[in-house]
């Protein structure tokens, strides 16, 4: 069996947990610069707020009292996800992250009531020692653990958790009440074109023959097939793995030409990819460097371009990093043009520790090798201690135009030490 651990509105939650004053009113998070709703309380549904509105159209409602309308705080969500995957390792060692406030857990070995009593009680302990709210889906397979979550969230006979046999008859009762678009991994066309087989629920497909499936439609679907009928066929990707490139980029908080700006800006994203490169233990042997300007301004010249710059050797330096991203910028930057967007990747990556090196490699060469490693691990060591941005390459300029728009962010309360929470004393 394999449990789906959902928590419910995340973002919202996570700003409840310390704004108790929040509770019960409608509250949206906005996106990155403060543009749309991305997250929404309950309370904020049933006023037919839709997912990605734009915040703008919500003002007046905002001004009067009516909503809350907050700043991404996305160090908060990082650190509340990570303490309610916490929680959940002290109950199984086979915690699997698939999203930010979704995380598989294995239930292997346990019978159906004491399968019932794990799932009640990460229900209430999640909720108790993070403020989070979650709801708790148990099934044979992780397809089916879905549903069994949107049941136990949906329904509230359930109480917020579901466990789901493979065969039993509650089982049935929950597919054949399930339309295919509410199921993991298929999408309006599929639904279309499933619909023309006469397959019009969750039941419906269960029901249906895995190997015709694959012959009309993909192997994935035929897995879905089989997930439905209780065969476990889907594996997540390891969190863990290695990646084979790394993104860092943002959307400036306005638009801007000024070329410190923009050599501010991929400074810290260079800086940022670095330092996932270390910390995957892995080796970069080229940057690629790349500005947008904003496509839905017509009225303004469009330059978007991009380049790839090699590194000497494979590292994990930032400062060989740093310089490249900075030659890359400096070659493709042109004036008369306002970015909306700037960004690193680090590209063809090779792991640390199987780096063919140079045969011309001297004594001193391989000394100053480990001098540089030393550097950056105590770099990344005061940070991890102190706060990210603690030690840095560089410092940016106050109010660049980079910056994220962020007016109504809350404090990061678990990360940051001036920003802790405070009780007032008499």
């Amino acid at each position: 069996m394999i449990g789906l651990v959902d928590c419910n509105n995340f973002y919202v939650s996570c700003e409840r947990v310390f704004q108790p004053r929040l509770e019960g009113v409608p509250v949206g998070v906005m996106s990155n610069n403060d543009g749309c709703v991305i997250a929404r309380s309950n309370e904020l549904k049933a006023l037919g707020v839709e997912m990605g509105t734009p915040a703008f159209e919500l003002q007046e409602w905002v001004n009067q009292g009516r909503i809350h309308l907050l700043s991404s705080n996305y160090e908060l969500y990082g650190d509340m996800s990570a303490r309610v995957r916490e929680v959940l390792e002290e109950f199984s060692a086979g915690v699997e992250p698939y999203s930010i406030d979704e995380m598989f857990v294995r239930f292997d070995g346990f019978d159906a009531a004491t399968t019932q009593a794990l799932a009640r009680t990460l229900y209430r302990n999640v909720r108790q020692f993070t403020g989070i709210p979650v709801c708790v889906g148990v099934a044979p397979t992780r397809t089916l653990a879905k549903l069994a979550n949107r049941a136990a969230k949906k329904l509230p006979e359930y109480g917020g958790t579901c466990v789901m046999h493979a065969n039993g008859d509650d089982t049935r009762r929950l597919l054949e009440h399930t339309a295919l678009g509410d199921i993991w991994g298929v999408g309006q066309r599929l639904v279309e074109r499933l619909a023309l087989q006469g397959i019009k629920t969750a039941w419906d497909l269960r029901q249906a023959d895995p190997k015709a499936i694959r012959q009309r439609f993909s192997v994935t679907l035929e897995r879905t097939v089989r997930e439905l009928q209780g065969t476990p066929c889907i594996e997540l990707h390891d969190a863990d793995r290695p990646r084979d490139r790394i993104m860092t980029s943002r959307s400036f908080g306005r638009l801007t030409g000024d070329l410190g700006d923009l050599q501010d800006a991929i400074r810290q994203h260079a800086q940022r990819g670095a330092e996932k490169l270390r910390r995957q233990d892995s080796h970069a042997r080229a940057v690629l460097v790349f500005l947008k300007t904003n496509r839905h301004r017509p009225d303004l010249p469009q330059y978007s371009p991009s380049i790839v710059i090699e590194l000497p050797e494979p590292t994990d330096d930032s400062r060989p990093i740093l310089a490249a991203a900075r030659q890359g910028l400096e070659t493709i930057y042109r004036r008369g043009y306002r970015f909306m967007k700037g960004g690193v990747m680090l590209l063809d990556l090779v792991d640390a520790n199987r780096e063919q090196l140079s045969l011309l490699d001297t004594p001193e060469r391989e000394a100053q090798r480990e001098r540089d490693h030393k550097l950056m691990a105590a770099l990344d060591a005061l940070n991890g201690k102190m706060g990210k941005g603690t030690v840095r390459l560089g410092v940016p300029r106050q109010n660049a135009a980079w910056h994220l728009r962020c007016a109504h962010r809350t404090p990061r309360w678990t990360t940051q030490w001036r920003e802790l929470p405070r009780i007032a004393t008499r």
